[in-house]
């Protein structure tokens, strides 16, 4: 592992955030972990983890962030985009005030975590060479966010594109339980859990893997029909049902960069099946 990683910063300890932080302070290195939310601080605190209050708005950023960035090795940009269709490049503004903000401090290296929404629903296998073609206001954000990091000459970005995301008490199944009029049940599911998330960008950081873009997928892709229903009936809930009337849309994301470059193999490669 070299000693090169000595200190992260994890910049947003949310659902994903927090988790990983507590994996790098299992790993032995010192955290500086960042939240929007007081409530939040003495968890951080309690597990080890030197806690910040910061929050990245589209002109400023609140809370310490230089102090935040100081003596660290790699960044892990950890926030989502929240996007509204009505606020035009909310997120993209934040992640460039956020940018110049690492320009000025130690980080070298920084790793976004980004969304296989950049990718269109087109029907196709996408993998880590195909060209996103975002066809939502949050996908064509979080790319251009993608870009604008890469394009610093300043620290090497390292992009992780999730698909969606499960695991501790949740899932999407959730959400979908009991709902009717649901599109394309023929569309294939990607999804992953929230422990092969960690492995992955630890993964990352060991292998010095910088500079790259990884899509992150498991590699079971059963139909959303057929995934959804097997689900609620495991958890006892109503199914959802589908609508077959309009051609079903979607995409297969593979992770090849994952096995080739980072060896890593998944922890949950069924989804739990």
């Amino acid at each position: 592992m070299g000693s090169m990683q000595r200190k992260i910063a994890v910049l947003g300890c949310g659902w994903l955030g927090l988790p990983l932080a507590k994996s790098f302070i299992e790993k032995g290195y010192q955290v500086n972990g960042a939240t929007t939310s007081v409530d939040k601080i003495l968890n951080l605190a309690q597990h080890n983890i030197n806690p910040f209050l910061i929050a990245i708005h589209m002109n400023h950023i609140e809370g310490n962030i230089s102090y935040f960035l100081q003596n660290t090795d790699v960044l892990v940009i950890c926030i989502p985009p929240r996007v509204r269709q009505h606020s035009e490049c909310n997120y993209v503004s934040k992640i460039r005030v956020l940018s110049e903000k690492i320009t000025l401090s130690d980080v070298k290296k920084v790793i976004f975590i980004s969304s296989s929404s950049v990718y269109a629903n087109d029907n196709t296998i996408v993998n880590d060479d195909t060209i996103p073609q975002p066809q939502t206001e949050s996908g064509k954000q979080i790319l251009a966010a993608e870009n604008l990091l890469k394009e610093s000459s300043n620290f090497e970005t390292t992009v992780i594109r999730f698909a969606g995301l499960y695991g501790m008490k949740r899932h999407p199944v959730n959400q979908l339980s009991g709902k009717k009029n649901i599109l394309n049940p023929e569309a294939p599911v990607n999804l992953i859990h929230l422990n092969d998330c960690i492995g992955i960008i630890n993964a990352v950081i060991a292998r010095e893997a910088w500079g790259k873009t990884f899509n992150a997928a498991a590699p079971h892709h059963p139909s959303k029909k057929e995934y959804y229903i097997i689900q609620t009936h495991k958890q006892g809930i109503p199914p959802p049902k589908f609508d077959h009337k309009q051609k079903t849309q979607g995409k297969t994301i593979t992770s090849t960069f994952v096995n080739t470059y980072l060896a890593y193999n998944f922890l949950h490669p069924n989804l739990d099946y």
